[in-house]
C-alpha cells in the first residue's frame, strides 16, 4: 500500500478504518485479558470478584457501529441509538453500511 499514492478521500477512509480496528482491538485484548484472570482465579478457587470489592468485573460492550465521517464515534448496539445513528439511517444508509 502506497500512502503516497492514495487521495484525500481514500486517506480519510483508510484513518477510519484504522481508529476502528484499532478501537476493537483493545476491546478484544481487555476481554482476553479478563477471561485469563477468571481462568486463573477460578483455578484457585476463587471467583474475580474476590479480588474486585465484591464487585463482578463489567466489561464494556464491544462497538459494532461507527460514525460514517468520525471513527471515534462507536455503538456497540445496545441501550438507547446515538443521534448520529439516527441521523445516517434517516438520510438512507443501513445498519449494515455503519457496522464495523
Amino acid at each position: 500500500m502506497n500512502l503516497d499514492k492514495m487521495n484525500k478521500d481514500e486517506l480519510q477512509d483508510l484513518q477510519k478504518k484504522v481508529t476502528a480496528a484499532l478501537k476493537n482491538y483493545d476491546d478484544r485484548q481487555k476481554a482476553e485479558a479478563q477471561s485469563k484472570l477468571e481462568s486463573i482465579a477460578r483455578d484457585m478457587g476463587f471467583s474475580l470478584s474476590d479480588f474486585t470489592g465484591g464487585k463482578k468485573a463489567k466489561s464494556a460492550a464491544a462497538p459494532k457501529f461507527v460514525h460514517p465521517e468520525n471513527p471515534g464515534k462507536t455503538w456497540s448496539g445496545r441501550g438507547r441509538q446515538p443521534q448520529w445513528f439516527k441521523d445516517a439511517i434517516d438520510s438512507g444508509k443501513t445498519a449494515d453500511d455503519l457496522a464495523i
